[in-house]
């Protein structure tokens, strides 16, 4: 008799409905930490709100004007840390160096105007919101709990926070964490709102001014074109030393072999008949190596079946079950398909050692001028570019086409990599 376990139809819903269960598990977790982490910048933004008031009065007796050169320095340094805070859970926040120290270059910075007004905003209205968030959840989790110590309160203590009803005997407790669920299930929904809504405000004005945009574009390609030459000078190096250790050596064998079979003409043409065969055979092996080091620079497959179908290629060489959705309209340049084929191919030899995940997608779009490429397994998660992985290589080859690179791997995944690679209109 077969039992819905075994029917492959019924296993494919309940995947589906496990998977959305643990997406929105880690979602109200994540909103949980912004939220905690929000509240300690908008902690100290409170306290630096307060001790610019403080200072404000303080000049008009003329102790202030002491005080006030600090300032800047100081809300420069707690707008930073906000910055680095979003930069973690979302889109990259630029830093923007040092505040202008005194006078003029402080009075004109619209920088540290619009920091002033972030601070404004997030000591205050940052502070209710983590605030709200944060005891949502604390008495839910007093609430849920409750029936289990509730008879350890003294009399007069029986009721916890927000219960306006009486709590003498189990069931009270019962209705009590009642309300304990309700809490945790308000806060499935309202949680990450609450988190988006208070970081709102700094990715509203933390944001760099206009003004800046040309001169972190001079930093970002300058930046760029060292990682194009070091990525270059980092190719060169493998050629040479593909070639150096493998076909040049193999080579150099083969030389040897034929000055050997020559002498041995003389003597023992048996002897001779044997050393051509290893002759032969070391010159097929160095022809082989040859081979690789030029697929290695340029890979044939590129011009023979176009970037589609050599993702395919990847797709199914994967050492992971691996679905391939490619949709590329045309033909992009041959850098931008030679470092999108060679960028895969490493994503996913790293979804093949170290994800021990047991499905992969390779997914690759074509937007206008840009060329999207994503690839997400359901592995382990927690891949670090820092740990060596061949990710700082992507990185590199990415941003050497002025392209992005971005990587989401929670711990317990899913890991999804998502590249960009402009590649005209």
């Amino acid at each position: 008799m077969r039992t819905p376990a075994d029917d492959p139809g019924a296993a494919g819903p309940r995947r589906n409905r496990r998977t959305v269960a643990v997406r929105r598990a880690r979602a109200v977790l994540d909103a949980l930490d912004h939220l905690i982490q929000g509240m300690g910048t908008a902690l100290l933004s409170f306290a630096a709100l307060l001790s610019v008031l403080l200072i404000v009065l303080l000049c008009a007796v003329g102790v202030g004007l002491v005080l006030a050169p600090a300032l800047p320095r100081v809300v420069r340094a707690i707008a930073e840390r906000e910055r680095t805070r979003l930069s973690r859970w979302g889109p990259e926040m630029i830093t923007l160096g040092p505040a202008p120290g005194r006078g003029r270059a402080v009075l004109g910075d619209r920088a540290l105007r619009r920091e002033l007004g972030w601070l404004a905003v997030h000591g205050t209205l940052g502070l209710l919101v983590g605030a709200v968030g944060a005891t949502l959840v604390v008495n839910a989790a007093q609430n849920v709990t409750y029936p289990l110590w509730w008879r350890l309160l003294p009399p007069d203590d029986a009721a916890p926070t927000l219960v306006f009803w009486s709590v003498t005997e189990d069931r009270d407790a019962l209705a009590v964490a009642a309300l304990g669920v309700l809490m945790a299930a308000a806060f499935t929904v309202v949680g990450p709102e609450l988190a988006r809504l208070q970081a709102w405000p700094g990715r509203r004005l933390l944001a760099p001014p206009p003004d800046a945009d040309l001169s972190l574009r001079v930093a970002h390609l300058s930046a760029t074109r060292a990682a194009a030459l070091d990525a270059h000078a980092t190719e060169l190096r493998r050629i040479e030393r593909s070639l150096h250790d493998g076909a040049q050596s193999r080579l150099v064998g083969v030389t040897l072999l034929l000055g050997a079979t020559r002498r041995a003409l003389a003597r023992d043409p048996a002897d001779a008949e044997a050393l051509l065969d290893r002759a032969q055979d070391a010159a097929e092996q160095a022809l082989a190596e040859l081979r690789a080091v030029v697929r290695g620079i340029l890979p044939p497959v590129l011009a023979d079946r176009g970037l589609a179908g050599a993702l395919d290629g990847l797709a199914a060489d994967c050492g992971v079950p691996c679905r391939a959705d490619v949709d590329i309209p045309g033909r992009c340049a041959v850098s931008v398909e030679a470092t999108a084929y060679f960028v895969m191919a490493e994503a996913l030899t790293n979804v093949s050692r170290h994800s021990r995940a047991r499905h992969a997608v390779l997914t690759v779009r074509r937007r206008g001028d840009r060329l999207l490429l994503r690839v997400q397994d359901d592995g382990v998660g927690g891949a670090d570019e820092r740990a060596g992985s061949g990710l700082a290589g992507i990185r590199s080859r990415i941003e050497a086409h002025d392209g992005r690179l971005t990587l989401t791997s929670p711990p317990g995944g899913p890991t999804i990599l998502r590249m960009e690679l402009p590649c005209g209109s």
